[in-house]
C-alpha cells in the first residue's frame, strides 16, 4: 500500500515537472503578441496622423497658391488702373464743338452787333428823345394827346448783345452758368445822341444751373418765350404778352417724353406782393395727348396765384397805449399765464423744449397783436422753422458734408421765399424766428425736434385759448366803448 502511494506521488511530481516549463514558455509568448498588437495600433495611428498632416499641408499650399494668385491679379488690376488714370491725366479734355475749354469747364462767348435804323410817324404828338418808345414798339408810349404830328428818325447800336456760357461737372453733377447783357434798358451816362452816344451795360439774364435747379435772373416761369412772334422789333408783339425777367429759384423735372414741369416762386412789381408760378411745357402735343394732328406742336399751361393788399387811408387809427393801472392788470395776467404754462409744460415736456410755447407767445403778441385769426399762420410758420433746422441735422447725419450743403441750400431757399413773400402762410416771420433759434448749435445738437414741435403746438393752443377767453370776458363785463 505504501509502495503504491509512493509510486503515485512520484508520477504526479514527474507530470508537474513536464507541465511547468510549457506554462512558463506560454506567458512570454502572449506578452509579445500584446506588445505587437499595441505597436501595430500605434503605427496605424501614426500613419493616420501623417496622412492628415499631409492633407492639411496640401490644403494650406492650395490656399497659399490661391492667395498668391489673387494678389497677382490685384497687382495687375492696380497697374491697369494706374495706367488708365495716367492716360486720362495725360489725355487732354475734348475740345467743345463751340468755344474753348479751361480745365473741366467749357466756355462759350457769343452775341451780335446790331445797328438799328427806325423811322416813325406820330399823328397825335411826339415821343421824347432817348425814351424807350423811340427805340422799339411800346403801345403805352404812343402819343394820343391831339398834339401836332411828328416824324422821327433814329439810329442806335445799343441793342447789341453779348453772352457768356459756362458748362462744367462737379462731383457727378452738371453745373452751368449763363450771363447775358446789352445796352438797351440802362440809361446812358457817358453822353447822348448829340455827342458820344454812350450807353451803360444792362443785365438781361444771369443764372446758375445745378442739375434741375436754376438760381439767378431769367425769364419768369410764367412767361412762354416760344410764343413771341418772329419780328425785327426788339420786343415784338407786346399786347397781351407776359414779358418779365426777374430773380428766381426754379426746379425743372422731366415727367415724360417732351414734357417738363417747372415750379418756381416769383415776384412781380405792380401791386402783386405774393406770387407762385407752376408751368408745364409739353411737346409734341399730338403724340403726348393723342390729338391726332400736329396743328399744336407746342403748348404751355401756366397757373399763377396772386394776393393783393388793399389799404384804406380812412382806416381807424392805432389804439392808444393802456394807462398805468390797465398796464399793471395786463402784466398780472401775463405773469399768471407764463407761470401756468411753466407748470403745465414742465409736466409734459423737458426743459430744453419748453421754450417753444414761450417763443410762439412772444411772436404772436409782438408781431401779430394777439389776433386769433393770425394764429394758424403763426403755428404753421413755427413748424416750418423747426423743420428747416431739423433737416440740416438729419441730412448731415445721413450724407455727411454733402448733406450739410444740401440742407443749407434748402434753408437759403426758404429764406428767399420769405423775402419775396411767397407762400406767406408757411414762410413768414414765425418761420424765420424759430429757424434762427432752433438752428443755434447749442440747441440744434441737443433738442428733440419732435418734442419741440409738439410743445410749440400745445403752447399755441394754451395761450390762444387763454387770450381769447380773456378777450371775451373783457368784452362782456368791460365798460362800453
Amino acid at each position: 500500500m505504501d509502495k503504491r502511494i509512493t509510486a503515485f506521488a512520484c508520477g504526479l511530481l514527474a507530470a508537474s515537472a513536464l507541465i511547468a516549463p510549457g506554462a512558463a514558455l506560454a506567458r512570454p509568448a502572449s506578452n509579445v503578441e500584446a506588445r505587437l498588437d499595441r505597436l501595430e495600433a500605434e503605427l496605424a495611428a501614426l500613419r493616420g496622423d501623417l496622412a492628415q498632416s499631409r492633407a492639411e499641408a496640401a490644403a494650406a499650399n492650395q490656399r497659399a497658391d490661391a492667395a498668391e494668385a489673387r494678389a497677382t491679379l490685384a497687382e495687375a488690376q492696380n497697374a491697369a488702373t494706374t495706367q488708365r488714370v495716367a492716360a486720362l491725366e495725360t489725355t487732354p479734355a475734348p475740345v467743345p464743338a463751340e468755344g474753348f475749354r479751361s480745365g473741366n469747364t467749357a466756355i462759350r462767348l457769343g452775341g451780335y452787333v446790331k445797328l438799328l435804323a427806325t423811322s416813325t410817324h406820330y399823328s397825335d404828338g411826339e415821343v421824347a428823345t432817348n425814351s424807350l418808345g423811340r427805340d422799339f414798339y411800346l403801345p403805352q408810349t404812343i402819343p394820343t394827346g391831339g398834339q401836332p404830328s411828328a416824324h422821327d428818325t433814329d439810329f442806335t447800336a445799343k441793342q447789341s448783345r453779348f453772352w457768356l456760357s459756362l458748362d462744367s461737372g462737379v462731383a457727378g453733377h452738371a453745373l452751368k452758368g449763363y450771363l447775358e447783357f446789352d445796352f438797351q434798358t440802362a440809361p446812358g451816362t457817358q453822353g447822348s445822341q448829340r455827342t458820344t452816344n454812350g450807353y451803360n451795360p444792362a443785365l438781361r439774364r444771369a443764372y446758375l444751373q445745378l442739375d434741375r435747379w436754376t438760381f439767378g435772373q431769367d425769364w419768369t416761369t410764367f412767361q412762354y418765350t416760344g410764343a413771341l412772334p418772329e419780328s425785327t422789333d426788339y420786343v415784338g408783339g407786346a399786347e397781351g404778352t407776359v414779358f418779365v425777367r426777374q430773380p428766381l429759384i426754379r426746379y425743372s423735372a422731366p415727367v415724360g417724353a417732351g414734357t417738363t414741369l417747372h415750379i418756381s416762386p416769383g415776384s412781380t412789381p405792380m401791386a402783386i406782393v405774393r406770387c407762385c408760378c407752376l408751368t408745364v411745357d409739353a411737346a409734341p402735343l399730338a403724340s403726348r395727348w393723342q390729338l391726332g394732328s400736329d396743328c399744336l406742336p407746342r403748348m404751355k399751361i401756366a397757373t399763377r396765384r396772386r394776393d393783393f393788399i388793399m389799404t384804406d387811408a380812412t382806416s381807424a387809427p392805432t389804439a392808444a397805449a393802456p394807462g398805468p393801472v390797465a398796464g399793471l392788470g395786463i402784466l398780472a395776467i401775463v405773469v399768471v399765464l407764463v407761470f401756468a404754462w411753466a407748470i403745465i409744460g414742465t409736466m409734459l415736456f423737458s426743459d430744453l423744449t419748453l421754450f417753444g410755447g414761450f417763443l410762439l407767445l412772444w411772436h404772436w403778441a409782438n408781431l401779430e397783436a394777439l389776433e386769433i385769426k393770425r394764429m394758424p399762420a403763426t403755428i404753421a410758420g413755427a413748424l416750418v422753422g423747426i423743420a428747416l433746422a431739423w433737416q440740416v441735422v438729419y441730412l448731415t447725419q445721413q450724407m455727411g458734408s454733402i448733406g450739410t450743403i444740401i440742407g443749407l441750400l434748402i434753408m437759403v431757399a426758404a429764406i428767399y421765399l420769405q423775402i419775396i413773400a411767397a407762400i406767406p402762410f408757411l414762410f413768414n416771420a414765425a418761420a424765420m424766428l424759430f429757424l434762427t433759434v432752433a438752428a443755434a448749435p447749442l440747441i440744434q445738437l441737443k433738442v428733440d425736434f419732435v418734442e419741440l414741435a409738439i410743445s410749440t403746438v400745445v403752447g399755441a393752443v394754451f395761450f390762444g385759448a387763454a387770450v381769447e377767453g380773456l378777450k371775451r370776458i373783457a368784452a362782456r363785463f368791460g365798460p362800453a366803448a
